[in-house]
C-alpha cells in the first residue's frame, strides 16, 4: 500500500535588501500609478521609514524607482500642489542610493517658486522646511519664530486628552520635524511629552494601531522615555499582520499601520518587516483586533450632563457603566500605562462649559 509522503517546505530566509526590493517593487509598480496623488503618498511613506530608519536597499531595489526619478522634474513642474511628495520622494531616493543629484536644483526651483509660502499651517511650512534644508535651502528665510510656534502648538497638552485624530497625527508630525527624524535634539519639554501621552492614552482606548505607533515614534524621536505597554501591544498587534499576494490582494488595505507598527520595531531596536513578500501585488492586512471603549466612554460622559466631573476617582463607574470586560480590561491597562490617567482624563471630561451659552 502506498503512502503519501507531504513534505513541509520551508520559504528560503530574505535578506533586508530583498526585503526592502520586493516590497519598493510592490509599491513602486503594482498596488497604483505614477500620476495617481495615493500613488505618491504610498511611496513617499515607505520611503521616509526606509531613509530614516537607515536601510540600505542597493541598486536592485532603487531601480523600481528608477523611472519616476527620470521624470521627477516633468512631475514638479505639472504638479507643483504636490511638491512636498515629490521632492520626499526624490530626496529620499537619493540618499538611499540611488546615484543622482537632482534634488538640490528641485529644491532650489521650489523655493524660487514661493512654493513654502503659499501653505496655510505651520506644520506644513515645517515640513518644507525640514525638507529642502536637507540640500541646504530654507524656503522660509524670514521666519525666524516658526520652530517656536510649533513648540507652542505640542505644549497644549490638554487639547490633547480629547478625541481630536488630526491634532493627534499633527502633534506627531511636528515631533518628527523638530527633531529631523530623530537626527536632532528637538528641545522639547514636560508639556509635550504629557501632550504625547494623551494622545497615546486615546489611541489606546481607541485600539488605534497606527496613531499609537506614531505616538511612540515621536516619544523616542523627542527624548522622551518609551511606554512598555503601548509598545508590546504593537508588537504583538504588527505580529498579527497577514500579507496577502496575487492580483486579489485588496488595494483598500491596512498598508499604513502596518508601515509606520513596522517603523516602531525598527526604532525600538526590533527586527522590522519580518514577514517573507513576493514579487508583485501584495496587500497587508490587520488581524481583528479588541474594540476599545473610547466611544462608550465619550457617550457615557455626554450623557451625564451637570453629574459630569473630572475627578477620575469620582467618575470611574460612572463613566464605565454597562461596559463588557474586554473594553474594561482595556481601560484597566490604558490606566496603568503612563503616570497620571486622572491628569489625562481632567482633560478629557471637558468641564469648563456644561450649561448652554445664554444668547
Amino acid at each position: 500500500m502506498s503512502k503519501v509522503v507531504q513534505l513541509n517546505t520551508r520559504m528560503p530566509r530574505q535578506s533586508p535588501q530583498q526585503k526592502q526590493a520586493a516590497l519598493m517593487r510592490c509599491f513602486a509598480q503594482h498596488r497604483r500609478f505614477g500620476d495617481d496623488v495615493f500613488w505618491l503618498k504610498e511611496n513617499a511613506e515607505l520611503l521616509n521609514i526606509l531613509e530614516v530608519t537607515g536601510a540600505k536597499p542597493g541598486q536592485e531595489a532603487l531601480a523600481a524607482q528608477g523611472g519616476f526619478y527620470r521624470n521627477v522634474e516633468k512631475r514638479l513642474g505639472f504638479f507643483p500642489q504636490y511638491y512636498r511628495f515629490l521632492l520626499s520622494i526624490c530626496l529620499d531616493l537619493e540618499d538611499l542610493g540611488i546615484g543622482g543629484t537632482k534634488g538640490e536644483a528641485l529644491v532650489n526651483w521650489v523655493a524660487d517658486q514661493g512654493l513654502a509660502e503659499s501653505e496655510l499651517s505651520d506644520l506644513q511650512r515645517g515640513e518644507a522646511r525640514r525638507l529642502m534644508l536637507r540640500r541646504g535651502r530654507d524656503p522660509l528665510p524670514n521666519d525666524t519664530g516658526l520652530e517656536d510656534r510649533l513648540r507652542g502648538f505640542s505644549e497644549r497638552s490638554v487639547a490633547f486628552a480629547m478625541p481630536n485624530k488630526k491634532a493627534a497625527y499633527e502633534l506627531v508630525h511636528t515631533v518628527f520635524y523638530l527633531s529631523e527624524y530623530g537626527r536632532k535634539d528637538p528641545q522639547l519639554g514636560q508639556a509635550t511629552l504629557l501632550s504625547l501621552q494623551n494622545a497615546g492614552t486615546l489611541a489606546y482606548l481607541d485600539q488605534n494601531v497606527d496613531l499609537l505607533a506614531e505616538v511612540c515614534v515621536a516619544l523616542r524621536y523627542g527624548g522622551f522615555e518609551p511606554v512598555p505597554m503601548w509598545e508590546s501591544w504593537l508588537l504583538r498587534a504588527t505580529q498579527g499582520f497577514a500579507v496577502e499576494k496575487g492580483e486579489a490582494a485588496p488595494a483598500q488595505d491596512d498598508y499604513h499601520e502596518y508601515l509606520v507598527s513596522n517603523w516602531l520595531l525598527a526604532v525600538a531596536g526590533h527586527e522590522a518587516f519580518a514577514q517573507h513578500y513576493e514579487a508583485g501585488r501584495m496587500g497587508f492586512v490587520r488581524a481583528t483586533g479588541r474594540i476599545g471603549p473610547l466611544r462608550e466612554m465619550s457617550e457615557n460622559m455626554f450623557r451625564l450632563d451637570e453629574q459630569r466631573s473630572d475627578d477620575w476617582g469620582k467618575m470611574r463607574g460612572l463613566v464605565s457603566d454597562g461596559m463588557g470586560d474586554e473594553a474594561l480590561a482595556i481601560l484597566a491597562e490604558a490606566e496603568q500605562a503612563v503616570d497620571g490617567f486622572d491628569r489625562f482624563f481632567a482633560g478629557f471630561a471637558r468641564v469648563g462649559l456644561q450649561q448652554p451659552v445664554s444668547a
